[in-house]
């Protein structure tokens, strides 16, 4: 993988690991992928990392679909339907995915797939 590349992808998954909402099973591929580069294992673990963060990705529509459910109004509390109404208005500026810094940083990542893989 490039430096700068890898540079960028290192940056982008220490905002995922940083994201109250990055789920437990991307920070510990996240955490894996890095403890990963310069050993035996990269290669392995770059797939391993890029197959969860294809899995977590949250769609716009399915975070839409999210804050105005019973989980969603759980889950956000009184500011579900400003999620979702935000969710709405991201969707009409051509968004296709969620919005939180969670999802920005593994989208950011999966756009250089094709290189990390190369």
């Amino acid at each position: 993988m490039e430096k700068q590349v890898l540079d960028f992808v290192k940056e982008k998954t220490k905002a995922l690991i940083a994201a109250p909402s990055c789920c437990k099973e991307a920070k510990e591929a996240a955490e894996n992928w890095l403890a990963a580069i310069g050993t035996e294992k990269e290669a392995e673990e770059t797939r391993k990392y890029i197959a969860e963060l294809e899995e977590d990705l949250v769609s716009i529509d399915s975070l839409i679909e999210l804050a105005e459910s019973e989980l969603g109004q759980k889950i956000f509390g009184e500011n579900a339907k400003n999620v979702a109404e935000q969710g709405r208005k991201a969707k009409e500026a051509g968004a296709k995915n969620c919005f939180c810094d969670a999802c920005a940083a593994v989208e950011a990542i999966l756009s250089k797939k094709a290189e990390m893989l190369a």
